[in-house]
């Protein structure tokens, strides 16, 4: 008979400890050990004990196939260039984010637009009743024959009924509340996630199904469960949005079949998530007279250009502390920047509230923003608004200089192509290739002390 053993496991990071600890030695995290029981093998065989053979053989390396790997289309294209050109037989991908921003609305819009593949869809946390309720919403239109949907938590009922109807597509919604009935512990445990997530993918090696994973997030943004999780999937695809706000961003954590500097768009509407192909037209400025604290940043998010706005409101701190608040852009780089102003260019900005807000809820991570950041902030500060055609895309360094981004020629030819007549960039990009036929005026800035006489010279 198998013996029962106790282990205890971090929540967080899903580390291992054979007691309890207060604070979790590999992420820091205080009380996150939680007591599970594991099930250990039977008896261990001894040091002549039988040898299995898996059939495996080393070739060398020259030998093998290079062969441009078979693609599974979804009829997205968004996801398809998020994935590398569609699916991989056999690959395994997990979908994260927060609650309610749309991971099961995607996951279900798969099948239901790919009437080629034919899906189980199993959910652990919705009834049948309420999948057809929101197929019907998603896709009143499309023939849903080839979407099996199957409610059931027990890992070993689901790879039977798998194996039985042998799907071209198999989605798990979501990967927590799955559970095997060889372990104790609970669905959402460590170990239960863990050993879950392995036997899937054996399942999606074995019969070459791809298996796509929808998984929770912690309160810190990070995939639920050990970080193994992720170590174990092929692809990790994390949302990001605001709830708020239409817009989400899909973006490519991990992918061994493609490339992670990859970023999908989507808007939610009532019909689902519908496929956003220029960003740009809806990021840019929507309003008509020109405001104060409007600058418009040519951005490159992966190997997508597209420009969006960013807001900015400067006004006298009215209790003695300022406050400083950014939404959708890193707080400690725009103090940074705000430092630099009082620094480098003699802004005095210690007494003031300032307040930073990127268009649609998106989170911005491109250094090539911080241009459009001072320009706004010294735009709000002076009242003065800047002309809703000039774009911006430069770094700003610690000393004031204006330093030179990558890919400037598609951050240029993006903003070309809207209409923009002027941009501005580091004088430092001296080698940059203008495209032929190029109407925008190309304004170079080598420091904080020129940007704003550039800037209010009227």
């Amino acid at each position: 008979m198998a013996k029962v053993k106790k282990a205890w496991f971090c929540n967080n990071c899903g580390a291992e400890s054979a007691k309890w600890l207060g604070r979790c030695p590999s992420c820091g995290e205080w009380n996150t050990y939680v007591e599970e029981i594991i099930q250990s093998s039977s008896a261990k065989g001894k040091s002549g004990g039988t040898r299995v053979s898996t059939g495996a053989r080393a070739i060398p390396v020259g030998q093998i196939s290079t062969q441009d790997q078979e693609r599974i289309s979804l009829h997205n294209q968004e996801l398809d260039r998020l994935l590398g050109g569609g699916l991989v037989p056999g690959s395994v991908i997990l979908i994260g984010g927060e609650p309610g921003i749309g991971k099961s609305t995607l996951s279900l819009q798969i099948p239901l637009h790919a009437p080629h593949l034919l899906t189980l869809y199993v959910s652990g946390e919705e009834s049948a009743r309420q999948i057809r309720m929101r197929a019907e919403r998603l896709a009143p239109a499309v023939g849903t024959d080839n979407c099996l949907v199957l409610c059931e938590t027990m890992l070993e009922n689901i790879l039977e009924r798998a194996r039985e109807i042998k799907p071209a597509l198999l989605i798990i919604d979501s990967i927590q509340t799955v559970y095997s009935q060889l372990l104790d512990s609970s669905p959402g445990s460590v170990t239960q996630v863990r050993e879950c997530a392995a036997t899937l993918l054996r399942y999606a090696k074995e019969t070459h199904t791809p298996v796509i994973l929808v998984g929770h997030i912690t309160k810190d943004g990070s995939i639920a469960g050990p970080k193994i999780l992720e170590h174990i999937v092929d692809v990790v695809l994390q949302f990001e949005g605001d709830n708020t706000h239409t817009y989400r961003m899909l973006r490519s954590f991990k992918n061994r079949y493609g490339s992670t500097a990859e970023l999908a768009i989507f808007e939610m509407t009532q019909t689902g998530l519908r496929e956003v192909k220029n960003p740009s037209e809806m990021l840019i400025p929507m309003h008509e007279e020109n405001l104060s604290g409007m600058a418009v940043a040519a951005m490159v998010d992966g190997t997508r250009p597209f420009l969006i706005e960013t807001q900015a409101l400067v006004s006298t701190a009215a209790y003695g502390t300022p406050q400083r608040s950014a939404t959708g852009f890193d707080i400690r780089r725009m103090n940074m920047l705000l430092a630099v102003l009082e620094k480098r260019a003699g802004f005095r900005l210690a007494a003031k509230d300032v307040f930073l807000n990127m268009a649609g809820g998106l989170k911005v991570t491109d250094p090539a923003t911080d241009l459009a950041v001072v320009s706004a902030i010294l735009s709000s500060a002076f009242d003065l608004a800047i002309p809703g055609r000039w774009c911006f895309a430069a770094e700003v360094g610690l000393s004031g200089e204006i330093r030179p981004v990558p890919h400037l020629e598609r951050r240029i030819a993006e903003a070309n192509r809207l209409g923009f007549e002027k941009i501005f960039i580091s004088s430092y990009n001296a080698h940059t290739h203008i495209p032929k036929g190029t109407r925008i005026e190309i304004e170079k800035v080598s420091g904080m002390g020129a940007l704003g006489k550039l800037l209010f010279k009227n």
